[in-house]
């Protein structure tokens, strides 16, 4: 620990002690129905609690321990009860039986049959008995170590100090104080104080005693939260304050604050609903309202990234406690990783910062600041008036007064928040207790964005490997693709696209997405991609391509399904035929400007139906055509229908200039709803500038078939003016005919193509074994050597799958 004075203290002052003049200036003023609230909130600030409650006697025959009043973190995250018997097993029980003290930690819970509903970790409970009998002081913390001696003497204080009404029903409106209700609740007949007359602006003898009267005063929109209270099915006792509005002749509508307990019935007497009710527009804007830690709980509840948990409790604290500056910072081992500063500004926060400040935020050891350190060990949130001597790193931070605030996150420290005030501060009760229960959820809330982080940059990184970094040259044609991540939901989908050259100036654009957003979907997503592109390679029409990857999807066991889009585009035609498997249809702008969205018949999901059908829909293009393809994350959205988005799209597309391609997608995507991933994949298709010239011959299994061929492919040269380099050409096709024929059976097709004086020699047979060239050949030997004559007289050659057999091809460039 430093030689840091706390609080500005100067003489010995023990936290018991302080907790005890914290306590005497309550209990030594005026009564006031937040009293216990108040009382109770000590426990947060003095002992290290993040929850602590109030249970008194109560039901038919005071046969219950009633929870009458509470503070801290919801009791929710704890499992606490509403009641317990007295008679009953539970450490509340216990303790008001004996009238002894009840201290358990994570050991004694784990083996307390009452108390398993509490979350496994570092959470101790502790139980203390109310002076004649009439209730128990129960206290939770998550602090390592549990309840020290000082915390267990503050606790014993607050036990003593705490008063606890009993609940029993109230009699007349005449007994009751200002503020003060009590509804009945079979009825409807409620007895009210003056006060809460004068809030709602009635007279007494102008009330006519029905809960009614009071509701219609109320502003609407608030009518349903408030009928909860009302309602006994839905009533919370003890646990949470409820605001809502009352209208007023003039201005605007005035905040009440609600704060009550459900009475059971019995005996002729019917179940009453007790409280207080008060006037919360003053406290809004203060740091007082309890419902300010609740909407911090309900914004980190679905907080996903360390980001957005530090912006949400910078917005939670700053305003309402008037500070200066606040840094939340991320524990890494030894280093404090600063995720927000706010102000962001370099120039509000100290030189020794700035001195350090290496990249976008500063990041330091803990052992940097010594002060911090310790209370980061302490485990407490800790606070220094103005004028206390504080280290560099720390002193200009808050010379008005500093808050050290450890962010607890189950066994270790998460993090660490610091609040700043340039002016003198006083810290009241209020924001002790506001900064403790902040702190609890904070942290919890850390250590879950953490692990968030985490799996979400792997996923991350997992989809952007399976997804292809760059899209291949297309003759003819230009092709953009953008993917766009969801900014809502925990992870990355299973949302790809594909570009896939083909044989014979081909290409197959590919799009899909897997179902559910999760690393299962997204590796499922590459394993999907890599089925496809190995079925388009092989060679198989677009429908074969999509059947046999539905039927490999199903054979994989997987619980999840996949739609996709599959698109065939021969470039030197200007056509295309089109699978669907439960995919988007594709939207195609044409020319002069019209878009048509292609509905033609399609396929199930792949992986739901094992004989399905994948019919293939044709499509045309004219030079200027654009393609788009595209998943449910761009025209679909929560209340919207999905024919709309598409008609959406279509006005975009139709809007476009087709000439900037990229500049299309990112006007696509502009406004974009990101609740789900978002694959868009565009193709212009501009027509090849030179088109081949092409010529095919079946090869019969005759005696005369090499000679036919060799006379095919002389007519065929001549009749493209090449005749004079023939000879070349000639041996290469008697070579690869003469293979084919003699290895394979079949059907034998021999095909020519010549495009800017390169001349392509294919022969096309069923068997799918790929020739291979010898290692070497002896002079005795009588075959072998035609695949070393191909390569020798070629430029290049190869052999690729086509649809169950192979494609042996040869490539040779001409004289100009």
């Amino acid at each position: 620990m430093s030689n840091v004075v706390r609080e500005g203290a100067t003489t010995r002052r023990t936290r018991t002690l302080r907790a005890e003049l914290a306590l005497g200036s309550i209990t030594s003023g005026p009564s006031s129905p937040d009293r216990a609230r108040r009382v109770l909130e000590q426990a947060l600030v003095f002992s290290g609690s993040a929850f602590a409650a109030v249970y008194a006697t109560g039901g038919d025959r005071g046969e219950l321990l009633c929870l009458c009043e509470s503070a801290g973190v919801p009791r929710s995250l704890y499992g606490l009860r509403d009641s317990y018997p007295i008679e009953g097993s539970a450490p509340a029980s216990g303790a008001l039986r004996t009238g002894r003290p009840v201290w358990l930690g994570p050991e004694e819970l784990a083996g307390c049959a009452d108390a398993r509903r509490m979350p496994a970790g570092d959470v101790c409970l502790a139980v203390l008995p109310l002076p004649g009998g009439s209730g128990c002081l129960l206290a939770v913390t998550e602090s390592p170590g549990g309840f020290d001696s000082e915390d267990r003497a503050c606790l014993e204080l607050i036990a003593a100090a705490v008063a606890c009404p009993a609940p029993a029903e109230t009699a007349d409106a005449g007994d009751l104080p200002p503020h003060a209700f009590s509804l009945a609740m079979d009825s409807g007949r409620v007895d009210v104080g003056d006060g809460i007359l004068g809030l709602f602006g009635l007279g007494r003898a102008a009330f006519d005693g029905k809960v009614e009267t009071l509701l219609s005063l109320t502003v609407p929109d608030d009518l349903p939260s408030l009928m909860s209270v009302v309602e006994a099915d839905h009533m919370s006792i003890g646990e949470r304050e409820l605001e809502f509005r009352i209208l007023q002749p003039t201005g605007p509508p005035r905040w009440v604050r609600l704060r009550g307990r459900l009475l059971a019935g019995g005996e002729g007497r019917p179940a009453r609903l007790t409280g207080t009710l008060a006037d919360a527009s003053a406290a809004r804007s203060g740091v007082t309202d309890v419902a300010r830690v609740q909407r911090l709980a309900a914004t980190l509840a679905i907080a996903g990234t360390v980001r957005d948990v530090s912006q949400a409790v910078v917005a939670a604290l700053r305003k309402p406690l008037r500070a200066d500056r606040i840094a939340l910072a991320e524990l890494e081992n030894d280093r404090l990783v600063v995720t927000v500063l706010d102000p962001p500004d370099p120039e509000s926060w100290p030189e020794l910062w700035r001195l350090e400040w290496r990249s976008e935020w500063p990041d330091a050891p803990v052992r940097a600041m010594p002060t911090l350190a310790a209370a980061l060990r302490e485990g407490r949130a800790q606070i220094w008036p103005a004028g206390t001597a504080l280290e560099p790193a720390l002193a200009d931070v808050g010379p008005g007064g500093l808050a050290v605030l450890p962010l607890p996150g189950g066994s270790r420290m998460a993090g660490a928040c610091l609040i700043g005030w340039d002016a003198p501060h006083d810290f009241g009760s209020d924001e002790r207790a506001l900064l403790t229960a902040s702190a609890t959820l904070a942290g919890q809330a850390l250590m879950r964005a953490h692990a968030f982080d985490a799996e979400h940059e792997l996923v991350g990184m997992l989809q952007r490997t399976l997804l292809p970094r760059r899209l291949p040259k297309l003759p003819g044609a230009e092709a953009v693709a953008r993917y766009l991540p969801a900014t809502a939901g925990l992870e990355v989908g299973g949302d790809w696209y594909d570009v896939i050259p083909l044989p014979d100036h081909h290409v197959a654009l590919v799009i899909g997405d897997v179902q559910g957003h999760s690393a299962g979907a997204a590796t499922l997503m590459g394993q999907m991609r890599t089925a496809l592109r190995a079925y388009a390679a092989e060679g198989h029409p677009p429908d074969v391509v999509v059947s046999h990857s539905n039927r490999l999807l199903l054979e994989m066991g997987t619980d999840l399904f996949a739609t996709c889009a599959y698109v065939d585009v021969d470039m030197e035609a200007g056509s295309a035929w089109c699978v669907r498997a439960g995919h988007l249809p594709p939207v195609l702008r044409h020319p002069d400007g019209t878009v048509e969205v292609v509905e033609g018949e399609g396929g199930p999901p792949l992986g739901v139906v094992q004989q399905a059908a994948f019919p293939m829909t044709p499509l045309r293009f004219q030079p200027g055509t654009v393609l788009a393809l595209t998943t449910d994350g761009l025209v679909e959205a929560p209340g919207t229908d999905i024919d709309d988005g598409m008609d959406r799209l279509g006005r975009a597309l139709a809007g476009a200039d087709p000439a900037h391609l990229g500049l299309v997608a990112d006007a696509l995507l502009a406004g974009a709803r990101r609740s789900d991933d978002i694959a868009l994949l565009l193709m212009r298709y501009d027509g090849m500038a030179v088109r081949p010239l092409r010529e095919s011959w079946t090869v019969w299994r005759v005696p005369e078939a090499v000679r036919h061929a060799r006379r095919f492919t002389r007519r065929t040269l001549r009749s493209w003016g090449v005749a004079d380099q023939g000879d070349a050409v000639l041996l290469i096709v008697s070579e690869l005919v003469t293979n084919a024929l003699v290895h394979t059976e079949g059907q034998v097709r021999l095909d020519l193509v010549l495009v800017n004086h390169r001349l392509r020699v294919a022969v096309a047979d069923g068997s799918p074994r790929t020739p291979v060239k010898p290692t070497s050949i002896g002079w005795e030997a009588t075959g072998g050597r035609g695949i070393l004559l191909v390569e020798a007289m070629s430029a290049a050659w190869g052999s690729l799958p086509l649809g169950g057999g192979k494609q042996v091809w040869s490539e040779i460039v001409l004289d100009h």
